[in-house]
């Protein structure tokens, strides 16, 4: 089978290759899925994890990628609640080969069912996004009706998932980003945007909740503007500052079935949308990880469509 594989640390997303694997086993409570799409974080080239299995030890060459959605193609043993031929989408595991791949192992446990008129392409940019924001302002920060809550990368693909999610909620949503990311967090609910570039970050005020996908000295300076009782939730680096009032809270996400099927009902609802920028084929991915052109929303990585599995 095909997929992305990378070797040289060093080489970064120079060293991402499309080459022919061979096909994934299954292990006890594991299936393999038909990958159809895929997504990717551009940072995870620089995760231990990329590199080591849980041991610690060398699983080069790595396949990289975390997002998938698809069809389960095998049942490992033991495994229960999915079927073959089930359409499924989830997480892989961090330190397990990835989803860039035209086959691949995944832990039951972390794959939720998917609807059939959910498209793989809007599915596959759910999982992390999605997990991620609702971790971060429900399990981690405790959001509530009538909180305000600033949301920095508004337009990203977490950002954006929590922006919807806090608005429903019904939070007052202050969103940031660059300048020509206001209308689209403006267009999926924000209240107030600004421009994290031109704009003074004072101007903000006092927020209960600060969701933070950037780090550095916007995570730093946002730590001022936290409630009494406030938190700072990121998912960038472990906080260096501490709001004086309130606490900081550093977290990765967790895989959780019922919550990615819950997420997906939202979206069939019209309650919820994933926004998908790039879409590029498997081959391209390399370009994709480079980042060379900003677009909202999160790239996707089309590994086959409906028609071209149903042939293979």
């Amino acid at each position: 089978m095909r997929a992305i594989t990378v070797r040289d640390r060093d080489a970064g997303v120079g060293g991402l290759t499309l080459t022919d694997v061979q096909y994934p086993h299954a292990a006890e409570n594991d299936v393999i899925v038909r990958v159809h799409a895929a997504g990717f974080t551009p940072g995870e080239l620089d995760w231990p994890a990329t590199w080591t299995d849980r041991a610690g030890r060398d699983r080069t060459p790595t396949v990289p990628g975390h997002e998938l959605s698809g069809v389960v193609a095998e049942l490992g043993y033991g495994t229960t609640g999915l079927t073959v031929g089930q359409r499924v989408f989830g997480l892989t595991d961090w330190a397990r080969d990835g989803s860039l791949a035209e086959y691949t192992a995944v832990e039951a446990r972390n794959l939720a069912p998917l609807a059939a008129d959910i498209d793989h392409t809007v599915a596959a940019a759910l999982p992390i996004s999605g997990l991620t924001a609702w971790q971060g302002l429900f399990d981690h920060a405790h959001l509530t009706t009538g909180q305000t809550v600033l949301v920095h990368g508004a337009a990203g693909g977490v950002g954006s998932i929590a922006v919807q999610l806090a608005r429903e909620v019904g939070a007052r949503v202050i969103g940031t980003g660059r300048a020509d990311d206001r209308d689209v967090a403006l267009g999926l609910g924000a209240h107030s945007f600004l421009d994290l570039a031109a704009d003074d970050l004072r101007q903000v005020g006092e927020v209960d909740v600060v969701f933070d996908v950037i780090g550095g000295d916007i995570l730093a300076r946002s730590t001022e503007l936290v409630s009494p009782g406030g938190t700072v939730v990121t998912i960038a680096a472990p906080p260096e500052v501490q709001p004086e009032r309130g606490r900081a809270v550093f977290f990765v996400v967790e895989p959780d079935r019922a919550r990615l099927a819950d997420l997906a009902e939202r979206l069939r609802a019209g309650r919820l949308t994933p926004l998908v920028g790039d879409v590029r084929p498997l081959a391209e991915t390399a370009a994709a990880f480079a980042r060379h052109r900003r677009t909202p929303g999160k790239t996707i990585i089309r590994v086959a469509d409906e028609a071209e599995a149903a042939r293979s």
